[in-house]
């Protein structure tokens, strides 16, 4: 006969049903847990990160954010401390910030940097390293001195592709770890470091960009201010002129000087009438562009007016300019080329000479032909002790002369071919025939260039014009 089954205890299967589920609710937890704590991470990760691009967004000054920047790496790392290192404009390197939470080991870890960054720097400058080669001895130098028991990571800062610094984090817990999520998270910081570096940067240069747009801009309207506001007002003839600069400031120059003392205060009203009297029309070119040649020409400018009062002739003024001249043009390394004249209303006649510049153009008004006056003369500031000659020519009615600089030949249009001299003679005998008011011959010859150019102004050189046209006896 079988024999029934013992009943079970109630209570012992109870217990064992809830030791099962307990088992199964553990790794649940624990799993749970370990979500929450990546949840948690991440967000304290973009928290973190996202402090600092307001930082890189609100600080003006770069050593506010510079100061966060190891706190943060050490922090999106999870490790003890961190330091900045960057190259300095001298090729060497330089302790730049540097945090750890622990002062004592702070202030150790410092003394301990700035002696390895003081050796390698004195190295390098004895063995004349780059930044590049001294950063990566830098780095060996670092991990072989604080390698024991603790351990170093590094990112490199780069700036345009090239290495301007290093990123540390320092661990001394043994069980650290370097994962791939730290080590992107640590360049990501050493981004931002670059991107505030090279702001900066931007910045002063932009500061001193407008520091110098500035400054050209005072020296355009002081050199503006030298040259004549207006043509003098010469008895029996008619005068125009203009000069176009490749840059806000520029070499050429024009300028007509009375050659008597008293012409130099301010006429009143009746005396405002033509003047009788001799004046000096000059045009010159130093060579060169922009703020060093506009100086020299505001200096050629003051001499050339103080030698015109003493009354010499055309080339004994050119020889005391060209000596005076000599040793400030020599030591920049520039030359001026200068065309001086005096024009006396009452005989008509023009005396002149000529420091290798361009023959001033002579309209004949009875036989229709351009001729040139030029006479032998180097350039000022060349040879201290140059010789210039003297010429005249007698001036008739109806005759034109045109002062000019080698803008208009040297003009270039998009074929890359020059407007040359052929051109311009050419241009200048249509211009003298088809018109005689001045005004309209310079607004001819000024157009042909820039019809020729494509461009309102080709910017290759600075373009000066002065003409002047003997009225005629009707």
């Amino acid at each position: 006969m079988l024999s029934e089954p013992e009943p079970r205890d109630t209570l012992t299967t109870a217990t064992v049903n809830m030791g099962d589920q307990s088992a199964d609710i553990k790794p649940i937890l624990a799993l749970k847990e370990l979500v929450a704590s990546l949840y948690r991470e991440q967000n304290k990760v973009q928290n973190l990160l996202s402090s600092l691009g307001f930082a890189l967004r609100s600080f003006n000054n770069l050593n506010q954010f510079l100061d966060l920047t190891p706190l943060m790496a050490a922090r999106v790392a999870d490790a003890e401390g961190g330091a900045l290192i960057l190259s300095k404009n001298n090729g060497q390197v330089a302790l730049d910030q540097l945090h750890c939470q622990d002062n004592q080991i702070n202030g150790e870890l410092r003394r301990q940097l700035e002696a390895i960054i003081r050796q390698l720097n004195q190295e390098a400058a004895l063995e004349n390293k780059n930044s590049r080669s001294l950063l990566d001895s830098l780095d060996h130098q670092i991990r072989q001195t604080l390698g024991q028991g603790t351990q170093i990571y590094s990112t490199p800062v780069l700036i345009k592709n090239s290495e301007r610094g290093r990123l540390y984090v320092f661990s001394r817990d043994p069980d650290y770890g370097w994962t791939p999520t730290r080590r992107k998270l640590l360049q990501l910081v050493a981004d931002q470091t670059a991107v505030a570096i090279a702001n900066n940067e931007l910045t002063i240069e932009l500061r001193a960009k407008e520091r110098q747009d500035r400054e050209l801009e005072i020296a355009s309207e002081i050199q503006n201010r030298l040259l004549p506001r207006q043509c003098p007002k010469i008895q029996g003839v008619e005068l125009a002129a203009h000069c176009k600069t490749a840059n806000r400031v520029g070499g050429d120059y024009y300028d007509f000087i009375p050659c008597n003392y008293d012409q130099f205060k301010p006429a009143t009203e009746a005396e405002r009438e033509a003047s009788t009297a001799p004046w000096s029309i000059v045009i010159g070119d130093v060579m060169g562009k922009g703020v060093p040649a506009g100086l020299l020409m505001t200096m050629t400018r003051g001499m050339l007016r103080a030698e015109v009062l003493n009354r010499h002739s055309p080339a004994q003024i050119l020889r005391h300019l060209n000596r005076v001249m000599y040793a400030d043009l020599d030591n920049s390394h520039r030359f001026v080329t200068l065309f001086y004249s005096e024009y006396d209303p009452l005989t008509q006649r023009l005396g002149y000479s000529n420091a290798a510049h361009y023959p001033t153009l002579w309209w004949r008004a009875k036989t229709g032909e351009l001729e040139s006056l030029d006479t032998e003369g180097t350039l000022v500031g060349l040879e201290a002790d140059s010789i210039y000659d003297d010429a005249q020519v007698q001036l008739e009615a109806g005759d034109t002369l045109i002062y000019y600089t080698d803008g208009f030949t040297d003009a270039v249009n998009s074929k890359g071919e020059r407007f040359d001299q052929k051109n311009w003679l050419s241009a200048v005998k249509e211009a003298c025939q088809q018109y005689n008011d001045p005004e309209q011959i310079l607004e001819y010859l000024f157009g042909k260039v820039a019809a020729f150019t494509g461009l309102e102004n080709d910017g290759s050189d600075d373009m000066t014009l002065v003409v002047m046209r003997v009225k005629s006896e009707e």
